[in-house]
């Protein structure tokens, strides 16, 4: 089995929309997909709006600390953000690891059309990032 973790700060947007898209684009028999967070913010009802519209379901998902996975052995580790990636501790595991830092949707302001445009554009970018890894790792 093929463990891959997402990392993010709160583990509430990025990590739980890349976490939606992974589950999606791989095999579910040979890879499982984990998310978490080097904090616990919830998972954003945003974020679970937004993947509704592109047909992902993150609705039962979870918000997790990092913590909770030390004894899992991870093939892959993907921080989506700076801080995570700056505060991620250290996992005794032979992971690859990766880094892409995605602008917070969680940040955006404006009106709620405007905050839902960041969201969507947030989104798109992770979608191409998961489906580019997924590919290129033959998943």
């Amino acid at each position: 089995m093929i463990n891959i973790l997402v990392l993010c700060t709160g583990n509430s947007c990025r990590s739980q929309i890349a976490h939606g898209y992974l589950e999606h684009f791989t095999n579910q028999n040979s890879v499982k997909i984990y998310s978490a967070g080097v904090e616990t913010h919830g998972v954003n009802p945003k974020a679970i709006s937004i993947m509704n519209e592109d047909g992902i379901d993150i609705s039962s998902y979870t918000s997790n600390n990092v913590d909770e996975y030390f004894d899992i052995e991870f093939s892959y580790v993907i921080t989506v953000c700076d801080n995570a990636k700056e505060r991620c501790p250290f996992f005794p595991t032979k992971a690859v690891k990766l880094h892409y830092n995605f602008p917070d949707p969680a940040k955006a302001i404006g009106t709620d059309e405007e905050v839902s445009e960041q969201f969507r554009s947030v989104r798109k970018m992770i979608k191409e990032y998961c489906k580019d890894f997924v590919e290129k790792n033959k998943l």
